[in-house]
């Protein structure tokens, strides 16, 4: 009785060992794809359309109510990678005491890429 268990399990430990392994970018093909992310991005611009170097820009999930900053390149733009599908954001931008607008992010857009331009009054 002890042997044919034994053969059985030996040779269920043979086939996992001569089974290919799954890479990972392999197991992210089995992935959800809503579970891969989303990128925010977008330019600062002040009244009179010249990019703002250094504005800050404010990027609020509305779920968590964490806020990440970004402060912009010397061309005005900035990038929020990795963003989750499901969930809405709020983002604006200050440059020198001035404020942008808040615009939404919605996590009904299913972009994989939103820009957005923000104006600094």
């Amino acid at each position: 009785m002890k042997k044919p268990l034994a053969i059985i399990v030996a040779a269920m430990a043979l086939s996992l060992a001569l089974a290919p392994a799954v890479s990972a970018t392999e197991a992210a093909a089995f992935k959800d794809p809503q579970d891969r992310g989303r990128t925010l991005m977008g330019r600062v611009f002040d009244r009179q359309d010249h990019p703002l170097e250094k504005a800050v820009v404010y990027l609020k999930n509305t779920k968590s109510l964490v806020v990440k900053t970004y402060i912009t390149d010397p061309d005005g733009s900035y990038r929020f990678p990795a963003l989750s599908p499901n969930v809405d954001y709020e983002v604006y931008a200050e440059h020198n005491g001035a404020r942008s607008d808040t615009k939404t992010v919605s996590s009904f857009d299913n972009r994989k890429v939103v820009n957005i331009t923000l104006r600094v009054k």
